[in-house]
């Protein structure tokens, strides 16, 4: 460790809670950040609201300059802090948050947020919310003020954040391109399987055999039907049928195997019990069993079927599922056919969420009897012909997040201690 790093309170180095909004500005619109929209530095929605259309939260008052960290005061361990790379006008976070700068003659704002983003370092904020004898664990500025860490010259504050900060924004960068990719690929479904496109298009005369339209080569021609026919899901290709979930899927609804053979070693398959477990495309949180019960296989589409009811992954492995998933893949054994199936018949699982008595549930026959249109099994394979190559990208796109994070997990406490140094780091990536 070199003598140039000084031991500091983390409040003599960074200003906290800075700014305030008050309503007197009058601010024609307003865009919000809620603690639950901000997760490990993704942003999943930023609200806009209208003044004195939308009903403006009372905790829309923290006021966040470029480059700040939001870091929430409630629940430290659900990971809900972020900096804000991107400010848009107009912007508030909740008073959920504690907004978090640093001083610039001192410390830089993005080595203070990787010392905040170590794991020790949320464990211990987590106990000390637990601690405090409001309704629900949450912490006070204080409490991160008080914190202790050692600080190392800007210049080499500036080279770590640096080394961290480029391992998560390729990481952010291909969660991106992820749902660009599931975008285009639900873009496809829902023309051929929904709004049926190309039926459409050769009642109309627009599409002619030989001829290619966008998302219609010519070589499909021959597979869609001329004309709509009416059914019970209103009008359909003709020869296509409607069946039901029962009929068209292996269905697996899930049961979770006895506590004792949970552990978190690594021993047995993997479990998940509930959409809690989800992550973009693929389930992140994991434990393991050594007595599965009820399994998924590799690439099986997931579905909750406790509240909240219809969220969808896809298994990554072979794994085992709780009482709160469902695991589907259609009798063709398209992965990717599946996936986007179950997608389209979402909001017809999600009726389920308001029917429990406790709470919202889907029994195994209520799922079985669900509707869906079942195509000519032709239509079916050259759907995963088009689709999977995109599924597939965005698999590796996964894996490649999930190395990169590991990495980036790894160097980050032996960084910011100085355990390594930088031109070390450099050499490992």
């Amino acid at each position: 460790m070199t003598n140039k790093w000084r031991t500091v309170i983390l409040g003599d180095c960074i200003k906290i809670n800075d700014a305030a909004y008050s309503p007197k500005e009058a601010w024609p619109f307003i865009n919000y950040l809620d603690t639950g929209n901000i997760t490990g530095n993704c942003i999943s929605e930023i609200q806009y609201l209208v003044v004195g259309k939308d009903k403006i939260p009372s905790r829309a008052r923290r006021k966040v300059q470029q480059g700040d960290i939001v870091y929430s005061t409630v629940r430290p361990n659900q990971r809900h802090f972020g900096l804000i790379k991107k400010l848009p006008n107009n912007f508030l976070a909740s008073t959920g948050f504690a907004v978090i700068s640093g001083k610039e003659d001192l410390a830089l704002t993005d080595f203070i947020y990787w010392f905040l983003a170590q794991d020790h370092i949320v464990d211990h904020l987590q106990t000390l919310a637990e601690q405090n004898t409001s309704a629900y664990p949450s912490i006070r500025p204080s409490d991160i003020e008080r914190l202790e860490l050692k600080l190392p010259p800007l210049p080499e504050q500036r080279a770590i954040a640096h080394i961290l900060g480029t391992l998560d924004d390729k990481i952010e960068l291909n969660r991106r391109m992820n749902e660009t990719l599931e975008e285009m690929a639900r873009a496809i479904f829902k023309s051929w399987f929904v709004d049926f496109d190309p039926v459409r298009a050769k009642m109309d005369g627009s599409w002619r055999r030989g001829e290619s339209l966008p998302g219609m080569p010519a070589e499909m021609y021959e597979l869609f039907p001329s004309r709509l026919v009416d059914s019970e899901l209103g009008e359909i290709p003709e020869g296509w049928g409607v069946g039901t979930v029962g009929d068209c899927f292996h269905l697996t609804m899930g049961q979770s195997p006895p506590g004792r053979t949970y552990n978190d070693e690594g021993e047995g398959l993997p479990f998940f019990q509930g959409c809690s477990d989800f992550g973009f495309r693929y389930p992140t949180n994991r434990r393991f069993c050594t007595a599965p019960t009820r399994i998924a296989e590799s690439e099986d589409t997931l579905v909750s079927v406790r509240a909240p009811v219809g969220d969808i992954n896809k298994a990554w492995e072979r794994c085992c599922i709780g009482r709160g998933l469902a695991a589907l893949k259609h009798k063709s054994g398209s992965p990717s056919f599946t996936y986007y199936s179950v997608w389209a018949i979402q909001q017809e699982i999600q009726q389920y969420e308001h029917t429990g008595t406790v709470f919202g549930a889907i029994n195994k026959e209520q799922f079985k009897a669900l509707k869906t249109v079942e195509p000519k099994l032709a239509a079916v394979d050259l759907f995963e012909t088009f689709v999977l190559p995109l599924d597939e990208r965005i698999r590796l796109n996964v894996s490649e997040s999930r190395t990169l994070a590991g990495l980036r997990d790894t160097l980050l406490p032996k960084l910011i201690s100085g355990e390594l140094r930088v031109p070390d780091a450099e050499l490992i990536l």
